[in-house]
């Protein structure tokens, strides 16, 4: 119990000291550029078990501290189908770091197993579906998701190198299932390395990878990473890196200043327009 307690101890003096302007600033940076965080909100802080989402709630319990508006926290953990070790690892590291949390179980590793046709899109709507519904019963009107900047800039380019579209993952969404309810990213403007570095420095072990596809790899080889659209991206983003120093900045800034008049077409509330449709009523 001591041992523990001294863990969380580290792991708050880490994120007020060491790494308070790459972690704790960054992140208070985002709620105040994207108003992110309400007088009166009651966010559902939901914690997948890796690092992201686990350093997410300490830095939320930290704004808690040097909060400016009242706002509630609730850490909500949902079990999938885990293996029994990765759900053990979840709240071992949760006890250690004094993290509050409520799990709840539901079925859809089971519901998804036997899909073969974009299982893991079909996983993701089905796990924020349950998560807005048990924040909702937990009496919250937010759900916040560990999602960072490396996240943001890898899933710009994927969309646009494999999807043929130009778009972006928001910092916050109105909910269309859940009226009322929001979906924020409070670690927007935080780096991955730099999230690596916490973890490392303060001798942490997290879950790898949640789904049961991969899951026993994170089991028998901790550092592993499975191979994806995502690390063939980031594998680019970093060979880019070598020759523009700038390239993540960029990618990043290039969805803030979209010139709508140098696009071919655009979609606006699900609506499709076309440069031609007021062409002919603009000067040479």
């Amino acid at each position: 119990m001591e041992r523990a307690v001294n863990q969380a101890e580290q792991v708050e003096k880490s994120i007020q000291k060491k790494f308070h302007k790459e972690l704790f600033s960054r992140f208070a940076k985002a709620v105040r550029d994207y108003e992110l965080v309400q007088e009166g909100d009651n966010i559902a802080v939901c914690i997948s078990g890796g690092k992201d989402s686990m350093l997410m709630a300490k830095l939320f319990q930290e704004l808690q501290k040097h909060r400016k508006v009242s706002f509630g926290l609730e850490f909500l953990v949902m079990d999938p189908g885990y293996l029994k070790e990765n759900r053990r690892m979840i709240e071992d590291n949760a006890a250690k770091m004094e993290i509050p949390i409520t799990v709840f179980a539901s079925d859809i590793f089971d519901a998804v197993y036997e899909i073969e046709k974009s299982p893991c899109y079909l996983c993701a709507r089905m796990r924020r579906g349950h998560l807005y519904h048990q924040a909702r019963e937990l009496g919250c009107n937010k759900i916040a998701l560990g999602h960072h900047y490396d996240d943001v800039i890898e899933t710009i380019l994927m969309g646009m190198l494999y999807g043929g579209q130009i778009q972006t993952m928001m910092p916050k969404l109105h909910s269309t299932n859940f009226p009322g309810m929001e979906l924020i990213r409070p670690m927007y403007y935080i780096r991955e390395g730099d999230i690596k570095r916490w973890r490392d420095y303060n001798g942490l072990q997290f879950l790898q990878c949640a789904c049961r596809f991969t899951e026993a790899c994170a089991i028998n080889s901790p550092n592993n990473e499975t191979t994806s659209k995502r690390k063939e991206v980031k594998q680019l983003i970093e060979k880019l890196k070598k020759t523009n120093p700038f390239v993540e900045a960029n990618i990043f800034r290039s969805v803030e200043n979209v010139n709508l008049s140098t696009v071919i077409a655009y979609k606006e509330q699900g609506v499709k327009h076309h440069f031609l449709e007021n062409y002919d009523g603009q000067g040479g």
